[in-house]
């Protein structure tokens, strides 16, 4: 069976996020300034064939861990569309 999975890649909360703070910049500058902060992350989307659910959670798991994301500045979570 053929799985669509959503792999969201975000920086790790204590880390500064540039992107995020020149977007949130930006927003202020347009006047939109009850926007308090801005993290800038990745979506990923794998169409995956496998057995079941579990499987295909588990390949996602695996290619996000070997290298869709840098666990040491980043998390990801992983959901099936």
């Amino acid at each position: 069976m053929t799985y669509t999975i959503a792999i969201n890649v975000m920086p790790l909360k204590d880390l500064l996020d540039p992107q995020g703070k020149a977007v949130l910049g930006g927003l202020h500058n347009l006047g939109l300034n009850n926007v308090q902060d801005v993290r800038i992350g990745k979506r990923i989307t794998l169409q995956v064939e496998a057995a079941d659910e579990a499987s295909a959670i588990q390949l996602a798991e695996e290619a996000a861990t070997k290298l869709l994301a840098n666990q040491v500045m980043e998390h990801f979570e992983i959901s099936i569309l």
